[in-house]
């Protein structure tokens, strides 16, 4: 029996470089992301399909209702019922035929201060309190009382799925970074890792590209030439100058490459990312920033690590023109980038 599972351990070593195998999330799980990160956006769109691709892999229709109650508690009571809304369509168009899933035990006896008191301990895993809350201790009093001692005391879905949607509705939100640390770190208290955060993340992120201005695309046909996945959506090739929106993931770049006797011209409109000239410092780029590459440059550009990143890509019409891909921009390289 030793022997047996010693041979499974090296094979497991061998399939995985020698490295333990990342835990990722499951299907069920990208979809509350995805769907929480939606509603939080108020996507209405996005969010039923979101909610569409849900049901078909099976996940209860309670446990996308009880998410989208919790999302009042973090982006207020508008989208929440605006999302509530379109689950409700989306279950009658699908003729009520999708699976409910649990319902919610009888809520604890006694006060629900005292014990949503006890569950924020726990959840977080430490006493909760600071100098806010003596400042204004009715807002303690109402995240004890409510948040955690209605809605988190609801048992059908455990405290790491909401955690997990908690992390996606304010990734998808600007002005709250302390908040989504502190999530982070609550929700890895309740088992999630931080490949399954880093993932989170990126699905919240992408959810908010169905708003950019020319549209997503498709999967990049030239991403042999990039490091991480991008995404293209032509503008235009008619008129001698093609245009195109190019999306990036988080980290993700393109090789060193040179524009032969015709330059290029990159339009930022989302996100934050990077263009470096050979033998210069890298430049910052944010929406509205406008970069002129001559001909015959070798440079490179991308997403910042922390960002998706858009441009519209403006070739500059040549005769003859030609573009030369290079070598990749080294993780050495990139990894000096803040």
């Amino acid at each position: 029996m030793k022997r047996f599972l010693s041979i499974i351990l090296m094979t497991t070593v061998l399939l995985t470089g020698g490295q333990t195998m990342a835990k990722t999330l499951n299907v069920e799980q990208e979809s509350i992301a995805e769907v929480a990160a939606y509603a939080a956006r108020g996507n209405q769109e996005g969010l039923k399909k979101a909610l569409i691709k849900g049901l078909d892999n099976k996940v209860p229709v309670n446990t996308f209702k009880e998410i989208l109650v919790q999302s009042y508690a973090y982006c207020g009571f508008p989208r929440s019922l605006n999302a509530l809304s379109t689950l409700m369509q989306v279950v009658e168009e699908r003729g009520n035929k999708d699976a409910l899933g649990k319902e919610p035990s009888a809520k604890p006896a006694g006060n629900a201060l005292t014990y949503g008191t006890e569950n924020q301990t726990k959840l977080v895993g430490t006493e909760v309190k600071g100098k806010l809350f003596d400042f204004a201790p009715a807002i303690d009093e109402y995240l004890k009382a409510h948040l955690f001692g209605d809605i988190f005391a609801r048992d059908n879905v455990d405290w790491k799925t909401r955690e997990l949607a908690t992390i996606a509705m304010l990734a998808a939100r600007d002005g709250v970074e302390s908040q989504l640390d502190a999530h982070i770190n609550i929700g890895k208290h309740n088992g999630l890792t931080d490949e399954e955060v880093a993932q989170i993340k990126t699905i919240a992120d992408k959810t908010g590209n169905d708003s950019l201005l020319f549209g997503f695309g498709e999967e990049n046909p030239y991403g042999k030439y990039f490091t991480g996945k991008s995404y293209l959506n032509p503008i235009t090739t008619e008129n001698g100058v093609p245009m195109y929106n190019v999306t990036f993931e988080p980290k993700c770049r393109n090789n060193w490459h040179i524009h032969h006797k015709g330059g290029q011209i990159l339009l930022v409109t989302a996100g934050r990312g990077w263009y470096q000239a050979w033998g210069e410092e890298p430049r910052e780029l944010k929406a509205g920033d406008v970069v002129n590459i001559p001909a015959e440059v070798k440079h490179w550009h991308g997403a910042a690590k922390d960002s998706w990143f858009t441009h519209i890509a403006v070739e500059v019409p040549s005769e003859g023109g030609s573009n030369e891909w290079l070598e990749p921009v080294t993780d050495e390289e990139y990894n000096k980038l803040k």
